[in-house]
């Protein structure tokens, strides 16, 4: 098997880390392979791939899908920043619970992020390129989000070094998770 799984405080969420095989000349990774997610728990079908590029500073999310909700697959392929997953699972013991993680392209660990969570990150480093699988097609008319800064989640952005956060007037506006009236 060519992936290690390393769980996470919050069920479902999971840092996958590739094997990595290099010599001088580089090297060569699988970021996916179905057949291994399969046998770790990880049964998706992913069928959207999407990727960003981000200014240090850049905060983006906290994003969901309500009528179509999407598993997430994460990685950084240049720079690093530092994703975010939010359980609204309404049944789950730990909904409305955060777990953050640092991706960067050195490490090349990507983060799954199961169907019910919000998602978000904040690029750390300038040109950040971020790219991520989807088991569900985007559909803006169902975009749903959070406020970034929600102090009932108290998400602890790392914002040290990199001033306020630039976000999308979008990003601005979502409601905190007591004003949203939905859960999955």
């Amino acid at each position: 098997m060519e992936f290690q799984i390393i769980k996470t405080p919050i069920a479902g969420l999971l840092i996958v880390e590739p094997k990595l095989f290099a010599d001088p000349r580089g090297y060569f990774m699988e970021t996916y392979r179905q057949r291994d997610f399969a046998a770790l728990g990880i049964s998706v079908d992913f069928v959207q791939d999407n990727q960003s590029k981000s200014r240090a500073g850049t905060l983006r999310g906290l994003h969901f899908q309500r009528e179509n909700p999407q598993a997430k697959l994460v990685r950084v392929l240049a720079g690093k920043v530092f994703d975010v997953g939010v359980d609204l699972r309404k049944n789950s013991p730990s909904f409305g619970q955060w777990f953050g993680v640092v991706l960067d392209a050195e490490q090349k660990r990507q983060f799954f992020l199961p169907a019910g969570f919000a998602h978000g990150f904040l690029a750390m480093t300038e040109g950040a390129e971020f790219c991520y699988k989807c088991s569900d097609y985007y559909r803006a008319d169902d975009e749903g989000g959070l406020a970034w800064d929600d102090p009932d989640i108290g998400i602890d952005w790392p914002l040290e070094g990199l001033g306020e956060p630039s976000l999308s007037d979008k990003d601005r506006a979502w409601p905190r998770l007591k004003d949203l009236n939905f859960s999955f």
